[in-house]
Formats: structure tokens, sequence, C-alpha cells
């Protein structure tokens, strides 16, 4: 009936309102009242502080793959900090 397709519909779109869990490029568990971790960490740190920490997670990342096992996340999460810090080293530029 066109009740249950409209209740189908509200549903679906319910459904892709929902944030996607991408644990390299956006984990839920990095988003609190609307504010995403990374941008408290930079807004806390000088601009060479900031740098530090995402060569430092760069390093962790790369530097740990084979162990945690999932290789192939941690070495996105190693990209994803490396390319951050591209940006900035782009912008400055």
């Amino acid at each position: 009936s066109l009740c249950i397709m409209r209740l189908e519909q509200i549903k679906a779109f319910e459904k892709a309102k929902q944030p996607v869990n991408d644990p390299v490029n956006n984990p839920l568990h990095y988003n609190r009242k609307g504010v995403e971790c990374i941008q408290a960490i930079e807004a806390s740190m000088s601009d060479v502080e900031f740098k530090g920490y995402l060569k430092g997670n760069a390093i962790k990342y790369l530097w740990r793959y084979s162990y945690k096992g999932n290789p192939v996340e941690d070495l996105a999460k190693s990209m994803w900090y490396s390319n951050k810090l591209k940006e900035i080293i782009d912008v400055e530029k």
C-alpha cells in the first residue's frame, strides 16, 4: 500500500542520514558534538607541534602495520596523516 511504501522511504532516508563509520577518514568515535578530535588537537598546538604530531602518527601507523591484524587499514591511516602533513606543507609554500 501507499502507506507502507512511504514508511519504507522514510526509513531509507533516516538510514542515509546516519553518519558512515570510516575507520580511516572519519572514525565516528573521534567526533563529539560536532567537533573532530583532529581539529581539537590542532587548535591546542602550535603549527610546529601539530606538524610533529602528524609526522609521529604517520610513523606510528607505518611502524606497526604488520602487528595489529589489519595492515591495510594501518597503512591507510599512515597515509592519512602523511597526506594531512603534506596539505599543511603545500599551503605554507
